[in-house]
């Protein structure tokens, strides 16, 4: 176990396989222990699935599919970078693998979904119903580093970093990933994409990340880890 790769959020895996870019779930899990992963074959495993997060905190996994003894598990790594990519073509936002389903303890329920619309840079909120409740204006990526469409992923982590200018409004980390550039941003971060507060928070401005003013940011933050955060056109 210890010697595969951890399937952490700096991870390229190309073994996963591409996620679903409609799923849904109600429920979330947890692991009791580090698990292997596995890619389409399901025969030898290609990364390890931590029990805890980069911050210590309990891994959130989300289920989309169950295949006998088998869940597909939407993962926080890449399957590919942007720069590899074939031309014409461009890097998943969101990749998945499989575990065996006596790997999971039963987590949290969502009761809600984050829906981003980027040509309307607003962001809704929508309870299990579907029936729509906030909605608020966002800024979303500039025509350089777009923030990838069509595509479905979850809330990660909810944390502080004064590092980054958030030390009052948790930074709302999703699990989707930089779909035309390795890292937007010029960090280290795997390219992901972050849904934080900025107070200038509307238009095509961010590096793909979707920023939130101070009302929006803390209704996300009030929002199970697990809940999907569904990014359209």
């Amino acid at each position: 176990m210890a010697a595969l790769t951890p399937a952490d959020y700096r991870a390229v895996i190309p073994g996963l396989v591409p996620a679903p870019p409609t799923a849904t779930w109600m429920s979330v899990f947890e692991l009791q222990s580090d698990t292997p992963l596995f890619g389409a074959d399901r025969t030898a495993p290609i990364a390890r699935f931590e029990s805890r997060d980069f911050l210590g905190e309990p891994s959130v996994v989300v289920r989309v599919a169950v295949d006998g003894p088998w869940s597909l598990v939407l993962v926080p790594s890449r399957q590919l970078l942007p720069s590899q990519a074939a031309a014409g073509e461009s890097a998943p936002a969101q990749s998945a693998g499989w575990l065996p389903t006596n790997a999971l303890t039963p987590g949290a329920t969502v009761r809600n979904r984050i829906v981003v619309s980027v040509s309307a840079q607003s962001l809704t909120i929508t309870d299990a119903g579907g029936r729509p409740e906030p909605r608020f204006a966002v800024g979303v990526g500039a025509p350089g580093t777009p923030t990838p469409v069509g595509v479905t992923g979850y809330l990660e982590a909810q944390y502080l970093d004064p590092a980054q200018g958030q030390s009052t409004h948790r930074i709302q980390l999703s699990s989707l990933h930089a779909t035309a550039a390795d890292e937007p941003y010029g960090g280290s971060d795997g390219g992901l994409i972050g849904i934080h507060y900025e107070s200038d928070s509307s238009g095509a401005i961010s590096h793909g990340c979707i920023r939130l003013g101070a009302e929006a940011i803390t209704a996300v933050d009030a929002l199970a880890l697990g809940t999907p955060i569904i990014i359209v056109s």
